[in-house]
């Protein structure tokens, strides 16, 4: 199994691809700390995984806040060990010209989509660092790497987590901490069940070369991959699973 014995915490885990990547971890031997805003998710994943065999703790957080990511780590030292595995992938993806959304919206995306990274990242890592190394795999996005009309907020707070992804890899290489960022496209989850089928089947065709929708499940499949030890000598590094779009420019 890649990743017996290892204790993995994942935010946003209650749906999407944070729930198919704790199904993942926890096929491959990891106990997992299920983190959500949603309570009630976080305790349905966590039964989930431990229906199938895991060990899995529920966790109800806000990860934009200190003192949340803090209670996240202590719990997660407390009951499962210190944290082998970190998996940032909490996020919200608002819509909105600079000069449509409010200071509210704005910050509130950062806050959710980067600012989480840097704080969870930040209380975990001494434990990682005491442990003898750990692994912190980020969630950001093509948009963070080329920005969408009409995604201001969220182009900005994932080119962010990309930087951020490789700084943590290059200030904490030498303690054996790898980190890296995952890059998705469109992938079919709720985060984006407010794109109505008509409009997600012509951006796709326009936009995307590969043919069909990318599952949380492929996603988990490269975070399950950049967690094990396979992944060793990979850190500061961008991978994306896009279908083909960031391969060139279309009209």
């Amino acid at each position: 199994m890649k990743l017996r014995d290892k204790v993995a915490i994942v935010t946003g885990g209650g749906s999407g691809i944070g729930a198919a990547s704790c199904h993942a971890f926890a096929r491959e031997g990891a106990a997992l700390a299920v983190v959500n805003r949603s309570a009630t998710k976080a305790e349905a994943l966590a039964r989930a995984i431990e229906a199938e065999g895991g060990r899995a703790i529920a966790i109800s957080a806000d990860v934009s806040r200190n003192a949340d990511a803090q209670r996240i780590i202590d719990r997660t030292v407390a009951e499962l060990g210190p944290p082998d595995i970190l998996f940032n992938n909490a996020g919200i993806s608002p819509a909105g010209r600079i000069t449509d959304i409010s200071e509210a919206d704005w910050d509130e995306c950062l806050n959710i989509d980067l600012k989480s990274v840097f704080l969870a990242a930040r209380c975990a890592i001494p434990h990682m660092i005491a442990a003898g190394g750990g692994v912190i795999i980020n969630t950001a996005g093509t948009f963070g790497i080329r920005a969408a009309k009409n995604k201001a907020a969220y182009s900005v707070a994932k080119a962010g987590v990309i930087n951020l992804s490789r700084s943590i890899a290059l200030d904490y290489a030498r303690e054996n901490i790898r980190c890296n960022a995952i890059c998705p496209g469109y992938v079919d989850t709720a985060l984006n069940e407010g794109f109505p089928a008509a409009a997600r089947n012509a951006f796709l065709e326009r936009y995307q070369p590969l043919r069909g929708l990318i599952g949380a499940g492929e996603v988990a499949e490269m975070a399950l991959y950049l967690a094990s030890d396979a992944a060793k000598m990979i850190t500061g590094q961008v991978f994306v699973l896009d279908g083909g779009q960031q391969a060139g420019l279309y009209a």
